[in-house]
């Protein structure tokens, strides 16, 4: 009987471990990216070390993600994005904005070890506060105008609700 408890409270403590698994992500070139420039246009460079392309100028439907390699809810939503971006590819784009980093190789690290496989702009000089504002998590719905049809502040909580403001804000179904 001691035996029986010993290996159900094993089991039990295994199933509450975190999972080390990596899911393997890819720096992408900003090249899909569609923005329009022009004299009050703020552009940023791609986090592959290309060029980027102008975030205020950006065409949608589109969502744009800011997150930084040091923030731990961005951690947290990136399997939502990452799950999401597979229903999403070829109905809409999603760009992240990698901000506030202290080297480009750390937001390059961060798209390898978190499975993001879209294209990601990096702000080296802290432009894009102009247009996003301070503090990350932030999502932008981008309606196909250019024109900021939502901005969700905070973590995404799941991916139904990520839907669903698609659905809502920007009239792209999944």
């Amino acid at each position: 009987m001691k035996r029986l408890a010993i290996v159900v409270a094993l089991l039990m403590l295994a199933g509450c471990s975190s999972s080390t698994e990596k899911i393997a992500g890819q720096v992408v070139s900003c090249e899909s990216i569609t923005s329009s420039t022009t004299a009050k246009s703020i552009v940023l460079g791609c986090l592959d070390g290309s060029d980027g392309a102008s975030i205020n100028g950006i065409k949608g439907p589109a969502i744009i993600n800011v997150w930084g390699s040091w923030c731990g809810p961005c951690k947290e939503e990136m399997p939502i994005l990452r799950s999401f971006y597979e229903k999403a590819q070829g109905k809409l784009a999603l760009v992240g904005v990698d901000v506030e980093e202290a080297s480009i190789k750390d937001g390059r690290k961060f798209v390898e070890n978190h499975g993001i496989t879209w294209p990601n702009l990096y702000d080296a000089d802290g432009k894009s506060r102009a247009y996003f504002g301070m503090g990350v998590p932030v999502t932008w719905f981008i309606a196909a105008d250019g024109s900021v049809a939502y901005k969700h502040i905070g973590v995404l909580k799941s991916e139904i609700e990520l839907i669903s403001m698609t659905s809502k804000y920007l009239g792209v179904k999944l």
